[in-house]
């Protein structure tokens, strides 16, 4: 049977991501998923296994995490100490074997979709250390002597927020989908999955403010999706109406700026162009 990727009725998926997760689950190879922070690449995998119906694993990949603790890791030191204190767990290795991600993707019984997220927060040899096991779907364990294949290819999404270019080798054998932000239309159908009650009239004052201020030039960092529906949450959990979102004076900040704007740079930019505003119209 055939498993196709549609969205979810709580993932408004864009006609071009669908097309792009059914392509790789067609070619069998790893979807990587690349786009803003807060565009929905972590969620798009938990989404993916609902709609299949498919047991999901999540590998977090930290700066510090090597490719080798995907597959597996032996414990030595704890080997040492056992058999030291005459432990009978020692005379079987397996013991101190602790089976990483792709070790529990490859023995599961059935297909699973597995997400490895954030895959560029690790050294740029991880991508590398992982060639050969996600084209071929197996690996060597040494201390046992075993090879370890998966029992049916699982689905491997990989998300990236850019922060490090991946070598071309590994880019290769992925199917790429970089989501783009949003656009209007498409933002207020994502709102109206979280916030069905909202009213029009400030849904359309929130997010014309919303996208005037991620087009100001000069922003560090652009607010995402998720800090937009932080926003909505509390416009809506103070009652405000479209007349009270109106921007006093010359400000530019809108109300509750802090649950979009995150560093200080950036409401500082505001600020000045306020400055500079007042200062036209005193002439």
């Amino acid at each position: 049977m055939t498993m196709r990727f549609q969205g979810t009725e709580a993932y408004v998926a864009t006609e071009d991501l669908t097309v792009a997760v059914n392509a790789a689950v067609t070619l069998q190879r790893p979807l990587l998923v690349k786009g803003e922070p807060g565009t929905g690449k972590t969620e798009l995998a938990r989404q993916v296994a609902q709609a299949l119906g498919l047991p999901m694993l999540e590998w977090h990949v930290k700066s510090t995490t090597r490719a080798q603790q995907g597959l597996y890791e032996y414990d030595a030191v704890s080997r040492l100490r056992d058999s030291q204190l005459g432990d009978e767990r020692v005379k079987d290795v397996r013991n101190y074997i602790r089976k990483g991600k792709l070790w529990q993707a490859f023995e599961a019984e059935g297909r699973v979709v597995l997400l490895i997220d954030e895959i560029d927060k690790a050294d740029i040899e991880f991508p590398n250390d992982l060639l050969q096991e996600l084209d071929r779907m197996e690996f060597f364990v040494y201390e046992t002597g075993e090879t370890i294949r998966a029992r049916q290819r699982p689905i491997v999404i990989i998300t990236s927020n850019n922060e490090k270019e991946l070598p071309d080798a590994f880019l290769r054998r992925c199917f790429f989908h970089y989501i783009r932000f949003p656009d209007m239309e498409t933002m207020r159908r994502i709102v109206a999955v979280h916030f069905p009650q909202i009213k029009d009239a400030v849904l359309t004052t929130a997010l014309t403010q919303f996208y005037e201020l991620r087009e100001q030039p000069g922003l560090k960092k652009k607010p995402s999706t998720s800090e937009v529906l932080d926003w909505l949450k509390l416009l809506l959990a103070e009652d405000l109406s479209p007349e009270d979102l109106k921007r006093e004076g010359t400000s530019l900040l809108p109300k509750l700026h802090g649950a979009l704007l995150k560093n200080e740079q950036d409401v500082h930019l505001f600020e000045r162009l306020a400055f500079m505003a007042r200062r036209q119209q005193g002439r």
